[in-house]
């Protein structure tokens, strides 16, 4: 009974930075994706370009790599130490694990956003030009509301990686409920706190699913 009470109480402490993690990087990464898509659809090829090389490398690099990258580059690159940089209670590395995370999900929401925004017919953009909306009205209450329905599913997959994803944030030594589950499996020699850890995911995941079948099935009118 001690263990499953030491256990709950070292997950939960480790679930607040999963949470943390998750949750910026879903507040980062979304709009960052989107502004990455249209960058990416730029007519101009420098823009495009460089945007190009962005999702490419981020897409086909570790993940795991990108976050020490981001921790220990301004160091090695620019002599800028920000190891013992703290912003309230946050240190360097809870900040470097979101940057990171932010700008590689960015990438993979880029592409899924790109693809929804040209599956839509360029007649609706000629009819919302003919009945005098600008650019950016057309985008956002015509071209917008029907992209997050389509995509929806994929941003949904995407979404719930990030949970599962969130176990590498232990590269920086962020002590996440993964790295908490397998330091009390360590120490009790018993597998139970990692099964308990496997639970909590699942719950996660599960969570969210419900959540965004419930967005699918509310935004089913575009259908």
């Amino acid at each position: 009974m001690h263990n499953i009470s030491s256990t709950l109480s070292q997950l939960g402490a480790g679930l607040k930075f999963t949470l943390i993690i998750f949750i910026f990087t879903l507040l980062f990464s979304i709009p960052l994706g989107l502004l990455v898509a249209k960058g990416r659809m730029s007519k101009n090829k420098i823009i495009s370009g460089i945007i190009r090389i962005y999702i490419s490398v981020m897409r086909g690099t570790p993940l795991m790599l990108q976050l020490m990258v981001v921790y220990f580059a301004p160091n090695f690159i620019f002599g800028i130490q920000l190891r013992d940089l703290t912003i309230g209670d946050v240190d360097y590395r809870l900040t470097a694990t979101i940057i990171g995370f932010s700008i590689n999900y960015a990438a993979y929401f880029a592409e899924i956003f790109r693809g929804g925004i040209q599956s839509i017919p360029q007649g609706q953009y000629h009819a919302a030009q003919l009945l005098g909306f600008s650019g950016a009205q057309t985008f956002f209450r015509i071209v917008l509301p029907q992209v997050v329905k389509n995509v929806l599913p994929a941003v949904t997959n995407e979404i719930i990686t990030l949970v599962k994803d969130t176990s590498l944030a232990q590269v920086l030594a962020i002590t996440e409920m993964f790295t908490a589950a397998k330091g009390q499996a360590a120490s009790q020699v018993s597998i139970m706190p990692l099964v308990m850890a496997g639970v909590f995911y699942y719950i996660m995941n599960g969570i969210i699913e419900i959540v965004m079948n419930r967005a699918e099935k509310k935004l089913s009118y575009y259908n």
